[in-house]
């Protein structure tokens, strides 16, 4: 079976982001949902950028860390994925983006998406699937 851009994070659309966890190298935004028992988790592994009232934040500006959790109690409108974007979570008009450059990649992966009912996940690297331009 082959991989479908956006067919896998699109099932966020609808769920409530209900915790942001900041962790010494990354980010675990966790949602929820009236229809599931289990909690879904989008593991960054490289910082998101986050545009909120029209400002755009990445890590280390100040107040990007406020924006961030501001998303909070959050649904999520809408997803887009794309080579040349990567991941786009939003929320009406404002949105989390992982779009990380080369030089800020710090590992093998750049995100997981884990914790549908069906078991169903995914992990976005480098030079793969939605990165294929970051090889």
């Amino acid at each position: 079976m082959s991989y479908v851009p956006n067919e896998l994070l699109s099932r966020l659309v609808g769920h409530r982001l209900f915790s942001v966890q900041f962790l010494l190298d990354h980010v675990q935004l966790h949602f929820d949902s009236d229809t599931s028992s289990r909690q879904v988790v989008l593991q960054c592994d490289c910082f998101p950028t986050v545009v909120r009232d029209g400002r755009t934040y990445a890590v280390g500006d100040p107040g990007w860390a406020d924006a961030l959790w501001r998303f909070i109690p959050g649904v999520v409108t809408d997803t887009r994925e794309a080579t040349g974007t990567g991941l786009e979570v939003r929320f009406g008009v404002d949105l989390i983006r992982l779009r990380p450059t080369v030089d800020e990649l710090v590992g093998a992966e750049i995100a997981m998406l884990t914790g549908f009912d069906d078991g169903q996940w995914m992990v976005w690297r480098p030079g793969e699937e939605s990165f294929e331009d970051l090889a």
